[in-house]
């Protein structure tokens, strides 16, 4: 077969490819993508003009025209007050020692993560992940929520004024309180952020084993203000996921590993590229091109901020890892770099390809989701496959060399129907063609440098 050109020039024939899902072939369950909007971000998205507010609402979390986002991530403030872009205590007040009551304050909004969570709720999304980036700096050995220091009372973290566990615990639970007053369910708690790392904004450092040291009160304390069976502990957001996978190893030996819910990790300086040994399910929580000049190309040189890059960093986590949970930093902010998903710029907002990228897989890889297994595909093809709670089947192609027919069988799918969706230099999550055989095997093409999701429905 030879295919001819607008101009009669020949083009090269498509590469022909089979790939087969087995869906008896189960790995981990999914539970979504996300991002944050912590460190007064939310206020920033919350500020847009009401048009361009619902705009970059609807990339975030449509399922029909946007990405489809299905975890929020939120900041739980530690800092005295809202300067530069701080998130603010609950309690900024030292009570004066460890035993003494705390005294809250609540303004009902939390820096507009408030508005956020409530918009969230309305598309769908039923994962609120409040993480902590630092206890209060009472409650520290440094007298302060920045420039690291440790919780007082964890193992190695002697202070004067005393032990700081269950006030750092009651406070997290209050915090848990105040949404629930808003009408929004917390179901992931984190209390540390890049443990490892010391810096000028909210920052706390803490070992795998006083970590153990604080989920042994926490998880108690969740479980004495009714919570426990809504609430998971999320740790330790570990800057790499080697150091994470150290953490997890040191939380196991101190006895504390059965008290989690999620081991959370970012990728900074290291890359979710083996699972980490855990029975637990693995998010990778943080990570994104935070220097890189505004990038919205899907594909040109095989730069940090590309949406096809991106591609490839959330497929090798989900199947090299085993992740079951994908998050970038920041949804929606302004600036120059591609430290966000979506840009502001006077009131405007523009979707960089990395939104697609994520989009390619939240779309149609829904909460439940169980990842399957797939084989065939080229030297220059990564594929995917996930069976979704509603029977649906999304497979996913990344094709990093030329254009591809494909032939994807799954199962039995005679007398199904398909979809595919393609993400390049020319197109955002756009519905291409592919039909269903009478055999039951999809057909499709896939061009280069491109990712396609194929998704059967029965």
């Amino acid at each position: 077969m030879r295919l001819i050109g607008t101009f009669g020039a020949v083009l090269a024939p498509l590469t022909s490819t089979q790939i087969t899902v087995e869906l008896s072939q189960t790995y981990q369950t999914m539970d979504g993508f996300g991002f944050s909007e912590a460190f007064q971000r939310s206020n920033q998205l919350h500020e847009l003009p009401e048009d361009s507010r619902q705009y970059a609402l609807d990339l975030l979390f449509n399922t029909t025209s946007g990405a489809g986002m299905t975890i929020l991530r939120n900041g739980i403030g530690s800092s005295p007050d809202s300067r530069s872009d701080w998130m603010a205590t609950i309690a900024p007040q030292n009570p004066g020692g460890p035993n003494a009551e705390l005294q809250y304050v609540w303004d009902g909004d939390d820096n507009s993560q408030v508005w956020l969570s409530k918009k969230a709720l309305e598309y769908g999304v039923t994962t609120i992940y409040a993480n902590a980036w630092s206890a209060p700096g009472y409650m520290k050995t440094n007298g302060n929520d920045a420039n690291g220091g440790s919780l007082c009372g964890v193992s190695g973290a002697y202070c004067q004024s005393g032990d700081w566990r269950q006030s750092y615990a009651d406070y997290l639970v209050q915090y848990i309180k105040f949404y629930q007053q808003e009408g929004i369910q917390i179901t992931h708690v984190g209390f540390l952020n890049e443990p490892e790392l010391s810096t000028s904004y909210a920052s706390m450092l803490s070992s795998g084993t006083q970590a153990a040291d604080f989920i042994k009160v926490l998880s108690p304390t969740l479980e004495a203000a009714g919570l426990s069976e809504t609430v998971g502990i999320n740790c330790c957001d570990a800057e790499g996921w080697n150091h994470q996978g150290q953490m997890t190893n040191e939380i196991r030996n101190a006895g504390a590993e059965d008290l989690l819910s999620v081991v959370t990790s970012h990728s900074y300086t290291s890359q979710p590229s083996n699972p980490i040994n855990t029975p637990h399910r693995v998010w990778q929580t943080e990570y994104a091109d935070l220097q890189g000049a505004w990038d919205e190309n899907w594909y040109g040189w095989g730069g940090a901020g590309e949406g096809m890059t991106w591609a490839n960093r959330i497929f090798d986590a989900i199947t090299g890892a085993n992740a079951s949970g994908y998050l970038y930093w920041i949804g929606v902010q302004g600036g120059d770099t591609n430290s966000k998903l979506i840009r502001i710029s006077n009131g405007s907002v523009s979707p960089s390809k990395r939104l697609w990228a994520f989009a390619q897989f939240s779309r149609f890889i829904r909460p439940g989701a169980v990842r399957v297994g797939i084989s065939g595909g080229g030297w220059n093809m990564k594929t995917s496959a996930f069976l979704n709670l509603d029977g649906s089947v999304s497979v996913q192609v990344i094709n990093s060399g030329g254009a591809t027919s494909l032939s994807i069988k799954v199962g039995d799918m005679t007398g199904s129907t398909v979809t595919a969706w393609l993400t390049d230099n020319s197109h955002d999550l756009d519905q291409i063609d592919a039909e269903i055989g009478s055999d039951g095997t999809v057909s499709g093409n896939v061009p280069g440098q491109s990712m396609v999701t194929f998704v059967t429905s029965s």
